[in-house]
């Protein structure tokens, strides 16, 4: 079916420019909006601003008033009383002043100093004296006895247990070990181990204070490593 319109007559052909105008028209209106200003004719609609005087309030100054204490009560009269005594007693024994000015002559007995010496208890155990015990050879003998004479313990070795027993003991006036005892254990075995290694030590120099040999507390610490 053929269209009926003339070519002239068709709008579609200028839709374009139409649309454009409308931007063009739209943006102006927009434009034109943002840029009016209204301006006051008269300033004498805003009224006028009068002046006000405040009055400065005045705070009172209030003071309180001291309550003064009451005065003290005053002191008791103190009456003194003199008792006149007549002197009539004679005085039969003159008093003697005696020289005390030492000469070459003069002799000064000086009763002697008794120093009194500490007794020491027999049974008292030291930690710290003037002269400590010493093992034989010294602190490195001692150690290469220990590291002699120890034998790891069958039971520990199998379960790996290792570590550094603590023991402590007292060496004697005649320097023997007494008194042997676990200070801080690992294992049941390597705690007996030590203990022994520790009751076989030969005589040490046994310790001294003010150069008489006493009793004095030791520890040693063995250690029990697996390689």
């Amino acid at each position: 079916m053929e269209p009926k319109k003339s070519p002239k007559a068709d709008l579609e052909s200028k839709r374009n420019i139409f649309v454009q105008i409308g931007l063009v028209v739209s943006l102006g209106l927009c434009l034109l909006a943002f840029e009016w200003t209204s301006r006051v004719e008269q300033a004498s609609s805003l009224g006028s601003v009068a002046e006000q005087e405040v009055e400065d309030e005045i705070i009172p100054i209030t003071r309180q008033e001291e309550v003064k204490p009451p005065p003290p009560p005053p002191p008791p009269k103190v009456v003194e009383v003199l008792n006149i005594v007549e002197d009539d007693v004679e005085i039969e024994d003159e008093l003697e002043i005696q020289d005390t000015e030492a000469d070459d002559e003069t002799v000064i007995d000086v009763a002697p100093v008794i120093q009194e010496e500490e007794e020491v208890d027999e049974g008292q155990v030291f930690f710290i004296v003037e002269d400590m015990p010493e093992f034989p050879g010294g602190e490195l003998a001692l150690r290469k006895f220990i590291a002699n004479a120890v034998k790891y313990p069958v039971i520990a070795q199998e379960n790996g247990i290792q570590g550094k027993v603590y023991v402590n003991f007292v060496v004697d006036k005649d320097g023997s070990i007494i008194n042997a005892r676990i200070a801080r254990g690992v294992d049941a075995s390597l705690d007996k181990e030590a203990l022994r290694v520790v009751n076989s030590l030969p005589k040490w120099k046994p310790g001294k204070q003010r150069g008489k040999p006493v009793r004095v507390s030791y520890t040693v610490p063995i250690n029990f490593v697996l390689q």
